[in-house]
C-alpha cells in the first residue's frame, strides 16, 4: 500500500498536536477530554461537536481509558489507523518515558507536594470549566436534556461505583429513547472512518480472544513476562472509569504477589500524579519496577492494548448506529448525561484537590481568563500555571 505525501503530512501533524498534548495534559481524564476539545474541535475543527461528543460517550462506554480512546478515534479519522496509532504514541509516550526513568533513578522522591503540581491541577479547573461550558450550550439546549444531565451529576456524585458511568450512560440512552423518540436530527453528520467492518471483528475478536487464552498461557507456562503481560491486560481490559479505577486494581495484582512493595507502589502513584497524559502509564513504572526498561514498555502495550482493540473494534460501526433514528434519541439523552458526568468529575476530584484557598480560586480565574477570553495557546497557560503554583506554595 502506498502512502501518498497527503498522507505523510496527516501522521506529521498528528503526531505533532498529540505529542504537544502528551505533555501538556495535567489534570487525569476529565482534564485530558478538555484539553482535546480546545485543540482538536475549537482550534482544528477536525471533528464537530456532536460527533465530538457523541465518540466522548461511546468511549465512557467502553472498558479502559477513555481519554486515550477519543485521542485514537480522532487519529483514524484524520489518518486511518496509522493516524490512531500516531495520535495514541504522541499522547502517550511522554508520561511513559518520564515514568520508566523516575523508576529507574529516582525511586522514593516525593514530588506529590510541589508548588508547581498544585498549579497544575488549578491550569485542569479552568481547562475542564471551558470545556464543560462549550459542550453544555450544544448538548443541553433544553429543559429535557438539562434534567438528564443534572440525573447524571448526582448519580455519579452520590453513587460512587466501578460501574456508575457505564449504569448512568444506559439509563440515559433509555430516558433519551423515550423522550425524543419522534425526533429527527436537523443537522447530519456522517464521519468516515477508514477501517473495514472485518478489520473491526477481527480486533474485537482479538480482544476478547486474548482475554481468555492469557490466563491459560499464565497456568500452562512459568514465564514471568507472561503472566505480567496477562496482568496489565486483564486489568486494562476490565476497569470502567478510567485511570483513577485502574490504580487500586494494580495494586491489588502487584503488591500482595511481592512483585513490588507498597512502598515503591506509593512513589510512582505520587509520580503518576504529577505527569502529564494519561493516569494509565502507571503501568510503565510498575513495569519498569519489576523488569527494567524492557518491562515498562512490555506493560505499557498491555495495559493499552484493550483500549486500542476495543476502540477500533467499534468505530466503523458508530456512524451507522448514531445515524438510525432510532438511536438519534438515546443519543441525545447520553451526550446530555456525558455532560452531567463531566460536572461531577469537574467537582470531584478536579475541583475539590485544586482549589484548597481563595488564592487558589484567584489564579483560577486568572488562567480560565487567560484560556478563554485572552485566547492565549493552552501551553502558556500551562507554564503560568506550573509557575503560579510554585509562587502561591511561597507566599
Amino acid at each position: 500500500m502506498k502512502t501518498n505525501k497527503t498522507d505523510i503530512r496527516a501522521l506529521v501533524e498528528i503526531l505533532l498536536v498529540s505529542t504537544k498534548l502528551g505533555f501538556t495534559s495535567f489534570g487525569g481524564p476529565v482534564a485530558h477530554l478538555g484539553y482535546f476539545h480546545n485543540e482538536y474541535i475549537r482550534r482544528r475543527k477536525w471533528m464537530d461537536e456532536k460527533s465530538y461528543a457523541d465518540l466522548v460517550a461511546l468511549c465512557q462506554f467502553l472498558p479502559g481509558p477513555a481519554s486515550s480512546q477519543v485521542g485514537i478515534g480522532i487519529g483514524v479519522m484524520r489518518a486511518g489507523v496509522l493516524g490512531g496509532i500516531v495520535s495514541f504514541i504522541g499522547f502517550t509516550l511522554p508520561s511513559v518515558i518520564v515514568l520508566i526513568l523516575f523508576a529507574l533513578m529516582l525511586q522514593g522522591i516525593d514530588a506529590t507536594n510541589a508548588g508547581w503540581i498544585h498549579g497544575l491541577k488549578i491550569v485542569a479547573v479552568a481547562v475542564v470549566a471551558h470545556a464543560i461550558m462549550g459542550m453544555a450550550q450544544k448538548l443541553t439546549p433544553d429543559l429535557k436534556r438539562k434534567a438528564i444531565a443534572l440525573f447524571a451529576l448526582i448519580g455519579t456524585l452520590v453513587w460512587q461505583t466501578a460501574f456508575t458511568q457505564v449504569s448512568i450512560i444506559i439509563v440515559s440512552a433509555i430516558l433519551g429513547f423515550i423522550l425524543y423518540n419522534q425526533h429527527t436530527e436537523k443537522e447530519k453528520t456522517n464521519i468516515y472512518f477508514p477501517i473495514s467492518r472485518s478489520f473491526a471483528v477481527l480486533c474485537l475478536s482479538l480482544f476478547f480472544g486474548l482475554l481468555i487464552i492469557l490466563p491459560i498461557l499464565r497456568d500452562m507456562t512459568s514465564i514471568g513476562w507472561i503472566a505480567m503481560f496477562d496482568s496489565f491486560y486483564r486489568s486494562g481490559s476490565l476497569v470502567f472509569g478510567g485511570g483513577h479505577v485502574v490504580l487500586p486494581l494494580l495494586e491489588r495484582e502487584f503488591v500482595p504477589t511481592g512483585w513490588l512493595s507498597e512502598e515503591a507502589f506509593l512513589a510512582g502513584y505520587g509520580a503518576t500524579q504529577a505527569v502529564p497524559g494519561p493516569l494509565f502509564t502507571f503501568a510503565a513504572y510498575l513495569g519498569a519496577v519489576m523488569n527494567g526498561w524492557q518491562g515498562g514498555l512490555l506493560a505499557s502495550v498491555a495495559i493499552f492494548l484493550p483500549a486500542f482493540l476495543l476502540i477500533l473494534g467499534t468505530l466503523p460501526f458508530w456512524n451507522s448506529l448514531r445515524q438510525n433514528p432510532k438511536i438519534q434519541g438515546a443519543l441525545m439523552g447520553v451526550n446530555a448525561a456525558v455532560i452531567g458526568i463531566l460536572i461531577s468529575s469537574f467537582y470531584n476530584p478536579i475541583w475539590t484537590s485544586s482549589i484548597l484557598a481563595p488564592i487558589d480560586f484567584a489564579f483560577a480565574a486568572i488562567l480560565f481568563s487567560m484560556l478563554v477570553y485572552w485566547k492565549l495557546p493552552p501551553w502558556i497557560v500551562v507554564l503560568t500555571g506550573a509557575i503560579g503554583g510554585s509562587l502561591i506554595t511561597i507566599i
